[in-house]
């Protein structure tokens, strides 16, 4: 072959590989971010990415726009090994026009989603755009259309995961809402629908852009963001730590990791004192968990939002689990619409990827509260029930210490599917808590009393001897075991290996209708 040739290809990719150039380049450094192919980088294993549609090129002739060359159309796409598992990609390159969405951008995005649900391998966007690209005007439209298309395609087949680097504004923000996890990067990602001018347009509210679809707001208010970087390294590093936890896609099991170190099933007696002699005591959830999980490694998922309970990825002797668990320590672990949506989602989502779910259960019961109901905690309390319940993977349960009314039942009781319940000692299993039955039950003897709170005192003391505990419970075979909390790890460990093998079939269907 003619050697100038071979020069010529090699001058046209080292050209396109630079993309806005070397001073648009300069500024995104600038402007604390990494490059689109600096993400790729470090995403991927060395030397493993094979880039897709380097030369597509843009048809628009409007506003000069056959004029500008856009190396890579403003995003680079392709696929490449994440500790040696093919993962598809799509990185907005926001030193070409922005890394605004046209024709040939989308296309180039279309062609990888499709690929990924071919070969059945999760697929990762890394969102730095300023939005559609006007110039291409109703051809935009349709390109982010098809992504949204494809995201739905591609959901409960194999993972997808959208990093926020940069901003994601108007329409673009709904395709990270129909992935699995969004990550944003502090400060440099930015996340919402209508801007901050469009807002003082419409409203004369002032409010930036940071405050408006930053970190803050959608970690801890709206709920839309799963995790937070401190950088595009730190979003990236999570992204590769939360993908070791998945299979890539939805006929696989989770990838296997043996326990590093010198690893052991032994009992572990801290848990024996670890839940307060006080049922009103708080404690953290988050030391239970870690006493149990393989080497303390807890993947929290929207650790701000809804913190009253606690989901996450852990390993049991090298295995993925789901967890979802009561946190004590905040709003004594009731249940309230945002954490019933937080869990229900989570649930769903380790259903769809055959990643074994197990509760640990301190829950008083639903919020009450006039907010709640007109707010829908019917609706949204009844997404639990059917999250579980609809779930076929190995379900298994643990009361730690109160579980109380329909919270109980919500939180994968036997009746709702669990093929293990385990209790506590500590377990207080009731309809409600002991000092609201006895002043239903006893009302009249307490108004006839001379002495009501002597009285109130001794029968609560009796109601929690009769049916504040597990053994009621267990008699009437809803509990499977009572068992030590120090046993707790080898005796998940055994069950887990046990029902690997569970398969439960339900009645034919397109699928079920989840109170959304």
């Amino acid at each position: 072959m003619d050697k100038n040739k071979i020069e010529q290809l090699r001058k046209i990719k080292q050209r396109l590989y630079l993309g806005g150039g070397i001073d648009r380049i300069e500024k995104q450094h600038a402007a604390g971010k990494l490059t689109a192919r600096e993400r790729l980088a470090f995403l991927y294993d060395e030397d493993s990415f094979q880039e897709s549609n380097l030369f597509m090129r843009h048809r628009c002739s409007h506003f000069d726009m056959h004029e500008k060359e856009m190396p890579g159309e403003g995003v680079v796409t392709g696929v490449g090994m994440i500790s040696g598992r093919p993962v598809y990609t799509a990185s907005q390159d926001f030193t070409v026009a922005g890394g605004s969405v046209g024709e040939a951008n989308a296309q180039k995005i279309h062609q990888v989603m499709d690929d990924a649900l071919k070969t059945g391998d999760p697929f990762v966007f890394i969102n730095d755009s300023g939005g559609a690209r006007i110039q291409e005007g109703v051809d935009a439209l349709s390109g982010y259309g098809g992504i949204f298309y494809r995201n739905v395609k591609l959901s409960g087949v194999v993972p997808q995961i959208s990093i926020i680097a940069g901003p994601c504004a108007g329409g673009a923000a709904y395709s990270p809402a129909l992935t699995d996890f969004i990550i944003q990067v502090r400060h440099e990602g930015q996340l919402f629908i209508t801007g901050p001018n469009v807002i003082k347009q419409v409203t004369g509210e002032v409010i930036s852009a940071e405050q408006l679809g930053g970190v803050d707001s959608h970690a801890y208010y709206s709920g839309v963001v799963h995790f937070v970087a401190e950088n595009d390294r730190e979003a990236i590093a999570l992204t590769q730590r939360l993908l070791s936890f998945l299979p890539s896609n939805n006929l696989e099991d989770p990838p296997y990791y043996p326990p590093a170190g010198d690893y052991q099933i032994a009992d572990d007696p801290s848990l024996n004192t670890i839940v307060p002699d006080d049922p009103k005591k708080a404690y953290d959830m988050r030391d239970v968990i870690s006493r149990i999980v393989d080497s303390s490694d807890f993947l929290e998922i929207q650790e701000h939002f809804a913190p009253n309970i606690l989901i996450g990825f852990a390993r049991l002797l090298g295995r993925s689990i789901g967890v979802v668990a009561n946190q004590p320590k905040v709003k004594a672990g009731v249940l309230d619409i945002d954490s019933s949506d937080k869990a229900s989602r989570f649930i769903r989502f380790c259903n769809a990827f055959n990643i074994p779910i197990v509760t640990f259960v301190d829950v008083p019961g639903f919020m009450p509260g006039v907010d709640q109901e007109f707010g829908g905690i019917i609706r949204h309390g009844a997404k639990m029930l059917f999250a579980y319940s609809a779930a076929t993977v190995p379900k298994i349960t643990i009361i730690v210490r109160k579980a109380y009314g329909g919270a109980f039942l919500a939180m994968c009781s036997k009746d709702m599917g669990a093929d293990r319940l385990y209790a506590w000692p500590s377990a207080e299993i009731a309809v409600m808590g002991a000092e609201g039955a006895v002043n239903v039950l006893y009302r009249k003897d307490l108004q006839d009393s001379d002495a009501p709170d002597e009285l109130r005192n001794r029968l609560v003391r009796e109601y929690k001897e009769t049916f504040a505990n597990p053994y009621i419970a267990a008699a009437r075979g809803y509990i499977d075991d009572i068992i030590e909390p120090a046993e707790t790890r080898s005796i998940l460990s055994g069950s887990l290996e046990i029902l690997k093998a569970k398969r439960e079939l339900r009645p034919q269907k397109k699928h079920g209708l989840i109170p959304l």
